[in-house]
C-alpha cells in the first residue's frame, strides 16, 4: 500500500507542477524551459518507481506484514534516492538560417547518441492510474508549443511574432484590396451583366476557400512545424526543386511587379494631385518631368521601407486599408450619383473574329484575376502572431481574414457594378479613376478630386511596403545564411535603398507595366487558387476519392488549365491589339 500510495504522491506532485506552470508562466521561452524541466522530473520519478518496481519483484511481498515493509523509507527525490543516471544534453536551436525551410526547433544529440527519453521509451514502467489520464493529456495539450529556430528572429517576417486579428485584417485588407481593383468594370464591357457579376462571385468564393486552406496549412501541430514563407509550404508539399520551380517566378513576379506598379501608379496620381491642388494658383506642377514625379514618389516609398519588420507596419496597412475603400467608395459613389452618360450601351462585345472573341473573354477573366491577390503573402502575415497548440494562429488569422474580406466584398462588387452601369462600354480601358477624371472633372469640386487622388497615393505608398517585405526578407536571409548573424541597420538601410530605387530604375523603363493586367492576372493565378488545393492534398492527405479529395483535385487542375489559358490570352491581346512599349519614356 505504500507503495502505491508514494506513486500516486509522485504523480500528484508533476501534476501540480504541470498545472502551476500552464496558469502562471506567460514568456514563452521559460514556460518552455520549466516544461522540459518538469518533464525531466517526470522521467525521475518514473525511472524511481520502476526501481522499487524491480526491487519488489526480486522480494514478492507475502500476505503476512514484515516490519522490513514497513521500515522502508517512503518514495522520494531525495539524495537518498537518486534517479538512473541519464546522459546530459542541452536543447538547442539550429543555427541554419530557415528562409527555405520552416521553423523548427532542433536537438543536440550526446557523443554516445543517447536521447532524452520521453514517454513513448518508458511506456512499460508507466504505471500512471487510469483516472489521471485525462490530465496527463491535458498537461501534454497545453504545454506544447510550436518549435522556433531563433534565425527567424533576425528576418523582418518574423522578427516580431506579437501580432492578432486586428494586425491580420489590417494587412489582410490592404492587399486584398487596390488600383487593380478599379480595372474590374473593363471586364464587364466583355463578359456583360450575367457572366460577368457570376465570374466575380466564384473569383470571390474560390479566393477565400484557397485562404482557409494556406491559414490551415501554416502550422502542423502534429509535427510541431510553422511555415512562414510561401515558399517553405511550396517546398514542403512538392519539393525542394519542384516547388521552387512552380512558385518562386510567380512570387517574385507578384512582389516586384506590384511594387513596380505602384510608383508607376503613385507618382501619375501625384502629378495629377497637383495639378488639381495647383490650378488657379502660382504654383507650377509641369515644371516636374514624368521621371522626376517617379523619383518623388520612390523617395517617399524609400522612407517607408526603413521600418523594420513586418508588424512594424501594421499603422501602414491601417491606413493604407482605409484609404483604398475610401477611394473605392468615393469613386463608384459618385460615378453612381452623377446618373449614366448619355447612350451607354451593356451589350457585350463581339468584334473581330470568333479567336478574337474568345481570347478577349479570357483577357477579361485575367482582369478579375489579377483584382483577387494577396495569397502570397497570408502565410508571411499569419507569421508575425504566437501560437501553440492551445492557442494557435489559424484561430486569429481567419478572424481578421473574415472580417477584412467582409469589407472587400463591400468594396469590390459596388465598384465592378456600379462603374459598369454608369459608363458601360465608354469606360477608358485604364479604369475607373481615369473615367472620374474624363467625364466628371467639370461636375465634381476640385476637392473631391484633390481628396480622391490624395487617397489613390496613400494607398500606392502602403501596398508597396507589405508587397515589398517579401523582397527585404529573401535579401536579409541571403546575409544571414552566409554570415550566421542578424544584418546591421545600416546595412538593413542599404538593402532596402536600393531595392526601391531598383524598382524605380525598371519603373522608368518599362512604364507600360499597368496596361498588362490581363497576363499578370494570368500569371499570379496558380499561386492564388491551384496551388493552395494540391498543397492542402499533399501535406494533410485527404482520404482518396473524399469530397475534400475530389473538390481540391478539381479546383487545382481547373486553375492551372485557366492559368495557361489566361497567359495565352494575354499574349494574344497585346500581339493583336498592339501596346506602346515606350521603355525609358514614362508618360
Amino acid at each position: 500500500m505504500k507503495l502505491y500510495r508514494s506513486i500516486l504522491q509522485c504523480h500528484a506532485q508533476v501534476f501540480y507542477c504541470h498545472a502551476f506552470m500552464v496558469y502562471h508562466s506567460h514568456d514563452t521561452l521559460m514556460l518552455y524551459k520549466s516544461t522540459s524541466l518538469i518533464h525531466y522530473s517526470h522521467i525521475q520519478v518514473t525511472t524511481n518507481i520502476g526501481n522499487m518496481i524491480d526491487q519488489v519483484a526480486s522480494n514478492p511481498i507475502t500476505s503476512a506484514p514484515s516490519s522490513q515493509h514497513h521500515d522502508s523509507p517512503p518514495l522520494s527525490l531525495s539524495p537518498d534516492h537518486p534517479a538512473t543516471t541519464k546522459p546530459k544534453h542541452e536543447i538547442m536551436f539550429s543555427t541554419t538560417p530557415c528562409n527555405g525551410s520552416p521553423d523548427r526547433l532542433m536537438t543536440s544529440v550526446p557523443p554516445s547518441g543517447a536521447r532524452t527519453p520521453t514517454t513513448t521509451n518508458i511506456k512499460s514502467r508507466n504505471i500512471t492510474p487510469k483516472f489521471l489520464t485525462p490530465l496527463t493529456s491535458f498537461s501534454k495539450t497545453a504545454l506544447h508549443l510550436t518549435k522556433l529556430d531563433p534565425t527567424e528572429a533576425w528576418l523582418p517576417i518574423t522578427e516580431s511574432r506579437n501580432g492578432n486579428a486586428y494586425y491580420a485584417a489590417f494587412h489582410t485588407l490592404c492587399v486584398g484590396i487596390g488600383i487593380q481593383a478599379l480595372i474590374l468594370p473593363v471586364a464587364f464591357t466583355i463578359l456583360g451583366w450575367a457572366w460577368g457579376i457570376i465570374t466575380l462571385t466564384l473569383a470571390f468564393i474560390w479566393q477565400l476557400y484557397t485562404l482557409y486552406l494556406l491559414v490551415n496549412l501554416h502550422e502542423s501541430p502534429e509535427e510541431g512545424v510553422r511555415y512562414s514563407r510561401y515558399m517553405q509550404l511550396a517546398k514542403a508539399a512538392f519539393g525542394v526543386r519542384l516547388g521552387r520551380f512552380l512558385a518562386k517566378f510567380s512570387i517574385v513576379y507578384l512582389s516586384i511587379g506590384t511594387c513596380i506598379a505602384s510608383i508607376i501608379i503613385g507618382a501619375s496620381t501625384l502629378k495629377i494631385f497637383f495639378q488639381v491642388v495647383c490650378a488657379g494658383h502660382s504654383c507650377n506642377p509641369e515644371k516636374l518631368t514624368v521621371v522626376e514625379w517617379y523619383l518623388v514618389f520612390t523617395c517617399g516609398v524609400v522612407i517607408l521601407a526603413q521600418l523594420p519588420n513586418l508588424n512594424s507596419i501594421a499603422g501602414i496597412s491601417l491606413v493604407g486599408a482605409f484609404s483604398a475603400l475610401g477611394y473605392c467608395t468615393t469613386i463608384w459613389a459618385i460615378s453612381v450619383a452623377k446618373d449614366r452618360l448619355p447612350n451607354v450601351s451593356y451589350n457585350p462585345v463581339s468584334v473581330g473574329s470568333r479567336t478574337t472573341r474568345f481570347f478577349d473573354v479570357l483577357n477579361a477573366l485575367g482582369i478579375i484575376a489579377f483584382a483577387f491577390r494577396g495569397n502570397n503573402l497570408v502565410l508571411e502575415i499569419q507569421a508575425t502572431m504566437p501560437s501553440s497548440k492551445v492557442h494557435p494562429s489559424r484561430v486569429p488569422m481567419w478572424k481578421g481574414i473574415k472580417v477584412s474580406y467582409t469589407l472587400v466584398a463591400m468594396c469590390l462588387f459596388p465598384l465592378a457594378i456600379g462603374g459598369y452601369w454608369a459608363y458601360g462600354h465608354l469606360i477608358p480601358p485604364s479604369g475607373m479613376l481615369t473615367a472620374l477624371f474624363v467625364y466628371h472633372s467639370q461636375d465634381v469640386s476640385k476637392s473631391v478630386l484633390a481628396f480622391t487622388s490624395l487617397l489613390v497615393i496613400i494607398n500606392a505608398l502602403s501596398s508597396f511596403q507589405i508587397y515589398a517585405m517579401p523582397a527585404f526578407d529573401e535579401m536579409e536571409s541571403i546575409y544571414v545564411r552566409k554570415f550566421k548573424k542578424a544584418c546591421t541597420w545600416w546595412q538593413r538601410m542599404t538593402m532596402r535603398t536600393l531595392f526601391g530605387f531598383g524598382c524605380f530604375f525598371l519603373a522608368v523603363a518599362i512604364p507600360f507595366l499597368a496596361n498588362l493586367a490581363g497576363l499578370v492576372g494570368g500569371i499570379a493565378l496558380p499561386v492564388t487558387i491551384a496551388y493552395p488545393c494540391f498543397m492542402w492534398i499533399r501535406i494533410k492527405k485527404p482520404k482518396v476519392y473524399s469530397p475534400s479529395w475530389w473538390l481540391n483535385w478539381m479546383l487545382g487542375i481547373v486553375g492551372m488549365m485557366l492559368s495557361a489559358l489566361l497567359i495565352s490570352a494575354g499574349i494574344y491581346v497585346v500581339i493583336h491589339d498592339g501596346v506602346k512599349f515606350n521603355f525609358f519614356k514614362p508618360v
